[in-house]
């Protein structure tokens, strides 16, 4: 087999362990997709858009942990990887980007399709580097894939197609990234965070993302302090589900309960949250904050005290030295206004005897009771991620995957597709808006195409929902968000992919209600 650079890169990818690489074939891309294609390892997984390659990766490797991988050809191609990138990045899930650039000779001098790809991709990544000659790509792509890994983000190596089909007689790296470590605090912090706690008497904990893995610290720590759980978005996975101390979200998509139940605590814990919105955090609280990335520590709210540290290994190392409290009268209040304000957000998901329309609160009811115990739910920015937070039971076993971090819209097919080709056996669920969908429609041809047996639901409101209401809500007009539809069904039906289209009188497959 012809030692070239193109086939260094897939050699080094199947050592990786890597699976897929999603993109968009293209000329500069040629010698890396025939590379694939020879050894017959590594799925092509063929998209319509770079940028739903980019969603396809992040969306694999948020569920897996794993380094996924996507490919855009030059110029174009590139730029469309980049807005999946952001997303991928600001999500913490380690995705590979190979970025192939024009003809060696050309860079420089205003060819065509000319970018310069060190520069674009640098807000997105946490390493980009060009190779400019076969002899540095093994100690480039090695450095790229342990980056990616060991700081749970994006890396990208740029090369040109000229270089790619160049020989490199080299071999893989053997060893590619490091074990995550202990992050622990030290000990004299952590006896400062005891102290703080000890004398607390109203503790809220607002836990996000940073609490995978650590639920059964989280929840002994909430009961060791008697605390109300506010969780955020992306907490929501590991934190609410048979949690006794779970009293709903906050922020504008979030409940009064957890709301209140920040607002009105004299100690404030945050574990593992960017929650950004700081009119949410309360005015006079003591707060602290565990996490794993010193970025973080107090770059939402002013910190009494700042521990960097692994939420699950810092807890371990607090709760012997907490002194349990046995008043629960803050938890109570909390919890009841959390079952006030969870029936009545029950109550708008009830289908009356003789519905005249079909509501989304209800739609997203059913599919999450009808759905199975393992499903994978996608779900776009804007209304379809208010109806997530709020109706979507997750048991332990879902997943829940949405642009949280970074707000794209039409995400939500496109990490479908990731999800779905990592675990072809499970139940992968999109749950798109009309304004999501649309935007990025083009690949739902791949479903049919790639035989991928992704559910999606489309609601169909014929307006930018979630902009609209903020309009409203902001004493504007709501103007510039009509969107006049197809009939997605009868579409669906035309790409090879059963559609069913309802409303509160009938439903008919590709039919017009």
């Amino acid at each position: 087999m012809t030692s070239t650079a193109a086939h260094f890169i897939a050699e080094t990818l199947e050592a990786a362990g890597v699976d897929r690489v999603y993109g968009v074939a293209g000329d500069s891309l040629n010698g890396f997709t025939e590379a694939l294609r020879a050894r017959d390892k590594i799925q092509w997984v063929h998209m319509r858009h770079e940028e739903a390659a980019a969603f396809a990766a992040g969306a694999e490797a948020q569920l897996t942990g794993d380094l996924a991988v996507c490919a855009g050809s030059c110029g174009p191609g590139n730029l469309h990887l980049i807005n999946g990138l952001f997303d991928a990045q600001r999500s913490g899930a380690p995705v590979l980007a190979i970025a192939a650039h024009i003809p060696s000779s050309e860079i420089g001098i205003d060819y065509f399709q000319a970018t310069h790809p060190e520069s674009l991709f640098k807000d997105c990544s946490h390493y980009v580097e060009l190779v400019s000659h076969p002899s540095m790509l093994p100690q480039v792509l090695e450095r790229a894939m342990r980056v990616a890994i060991a700081r749970r983000g994006v890396a990208v190596v740029v090369i040109s197609g000229d270089v790619a089909l160049e020989k490199l007689d080299a071999k893989p790296p053997t060893w590619i990234a490091p074990a995550p470590p202990r992050v622990i605090p030290p000990a004299d912090q952590v006896e400062a965070f005891a102290d703080l706690l000890n004398g607390a008497q109203r503790v809220t904990l607002l836990c996000g993302i940073g609490c995978a893995g650590a639920r059964p610290e989280v929840l002994a720590l909430a009961d060791a302090l008697k605390a109300p759980i506010v969780h955020a978005m992306r907490g929501k996975e590991s934190i609410e589900h048979d949690n006794p101390f779970d009293v709903g979200m906050t922020g504008f998509i979030g409940f009064s309960s957890g709301y209140a139940a920040m607002k009105d605590c004299d100690t404030l814990v945050i574990l593992g949250s960017g929650f950004p919105y700081r009119q949410f955090y309360p005015n006079k609280a003591k707060v602290v904050q565990i996490d794993i990335s010193p970025e973080a520590l107090g770059n939402r709210s002013r910190l009494d005290l700042g521990l960097l540290g692994d939420v699950g290994e810092t807890l371990r190392a607090l709760l012997p030295r907490l002194e349990p409290k046995a008043d629960r009268s803050f938890l109570d209040a909390a919890l009841a206004h959390y079952a006030k304000a969870r029936e009545g957000l029950d109550a708008l998901a009830q289908i009356p005897h003789k519905p005249s329309q079909v509501h989304p609160q209800q739609v997203t009811r059913i599919v999450s009771e009808l759905a199975a115990k393992d499903a994978v739910f996608t779900c776009d920015v804007g209304t379809p991620t208010v109806w997530a937070a709020r109706y979507l039971r997750l048991d332990g076993q879902r997943r829940l995957l949405g642009s949280f971090n970074h707000g794209s819209m039409a995400n939500a097919l496109l990490q479908a597709i990731g999800a779905q080709s990592a675990f072809p056996g499970r139940q992968v669920v999109s749950l798109s808006g009309d304004g999501g969908f649309s935007m990025m429609m083009g690949d739902f041809i791949s479903l049919s195409q790639l035989g991928l047996p992704v559910k999606v639901v489309v609601l169909n409101n014929g307006t930018l929902g979630f902009v609209e209401m903020e309009m409203k809500a902001g004493g504007f007009l709501d103007t510039a968000v009509d969107l006049q539809n197809p009939n997605f069904a009868a579409m669906a039906q035309a790409m090879g992919v059963k559609g069913v289209r309802i409303d509160a009188r009938a439903r008919s497959p590709g039919g017009d209600r």
